[in-house]
C-alpha cells in the first residue's frame, strides 16, 4: 500500500443517525486532502476526527444528508482568517444552480448583510475532470434521481466513489478499470434511487463486486446482514488504506 487512505466520517442513509451521514475524506501521509460531501453528522465526525474544517471537498449531489453542513461550514470559514474564501469546493456545474437553491440563497447568510454565502468559499465548478494538488480527479454521472444531478469521483488507481446511485455496470466498467477500491452505495434492499445487494449480485461481475466496499446502508443489522452474505462493509470512523493513485 502507500501513504494513502480513505477514511468513512458516516455510511448510513438518511435516517440512519447513528451510522452518520455518508461522507468520506481521502488522506494524504494521514493528513485529510480531499472531503466528499458536507453532511451534518459528517462535518461533525470530520471535525472530531481532524480538528477545524474540510480545506477541500468534492460535492456529488444535493440531498440534504449530503449538504446539511454548509450553514455550520459557511460560518466556520467567514469568521476565520485562514480559510476566508480559501475553502475550496468542486462542484458538478449542473449541481451549482441546485446548491445555489438549497443553501445559498438565504436572503442574508448573515444577519447584519454584507456578504454572500459563497465569499467563504473558492468555488470551482467541474466538468468531467479536475485537478487537486496536482492530481487528476474522473468525474462521472449516476444514476440517483434525475439524470445530471448525481455524480461519481475517481482516483485513477487509488479509490472510486460512486455517490448515491443504482448499478452503474457501464460507469464502473470506464472509470474503475485500474484495481481501485470502489466506495458503493448499497444497501439490504434497493428502491428507485439506490441499490440493493441483489442488484449488485445481479449486475456486476464477482471480480468487481469483490472490490466494492458497501455504504449508504439502513442500520448497523443491514450491514451484518450484508457481510453475512460475503460482502465488504464500511464502518463509520473506518480507515481504509489505499493504492498511490495512477499518474497520467
Amino acid at each position: 500500500m502507500s501513504g494513502w487512505s480513505l477514511r468513512l466520517l458516516g455510511v448510513g442513509n438518511a435516517s440512519a443517525v447513528e451510522l452518520g451521514s455518508a461522507m468520506a475524506t481521502i488522506e494524504r501521509d494521514g493528513a485529510p486532502w480531499l472531503t466528499i460531501d458536507c453532511g451534518g453528522e459528517g462535518l461533525t465526525a470530520y471535525q472530531r476526527a481532524y480538528g477545524g474544517i474540510p480545506a477541500a471537498l468534492f460535492m456529488t449531489h444535493a440531498h440534504m444528508d449530503h449538504i446539511a453542513g454548509f450553514e455550520r461550514l459557511f460560518v466556520a470559514g467567514w469568521f476565520d482568517p485562514a480559510h476566508r474564501g480559501e475553502v475550496r469546493l468542486y462542484v458538478p456545474a449542473t449541481l451549482l444552480p441546485l446548491l445555489q437553491q438549497r443553501v445559498a440563497s438565504y436572503p442574508n447568510a448573515l444577519a447584519e448583510g454584507g456578504v454572500n454565502f459563497w465569499d467563504a468559499f473558492r468555488v470551482v465548478p467541474v466538468g468531467d475532470h479536475f485537478w487537486h494538488d496536482g492530481l487528476r480527479f474522473e468525474v462521472f454521472p449516476v444514476r440517483h434521481h434525475w439524470p445530471e444531478t448525481a455524480f461519481g469521483l475517481r482516483l485513477r488507481g487509488s479509490v472510486v466513489w460512486t455517490g448515491d446511485t443504482r448499478p452503474i455496470p457501464e460507469m464502473l466498467a470506464k472509470f474503475a478499470d485500474a484495481g481501485e477500491l470502489i466506495a458503493h452505495d448499497c444497501a439490504l434492499e434497493g428502491n428507485p434511487s439506490h441499490s440493493g445487494i441483489d442488484d449488485l449480485e445481479r449486475e456486476y461481475p464477482p471480480a468487481l463486486l469483490a472490490r466494492c466496499m458497501l455504504y449508504h446502508y439502513a442500520s448497523a443489522e443491514d450491514g451484518e446482514a450484508l457481510r453475512a452474505r460475503g460482502h465488504r462493509v464500511g464502518m463509520p470512523g473506518e480507515v481504509v488504506p489505499l493504492h498511490a493513485p495512477v499518474v497520467a
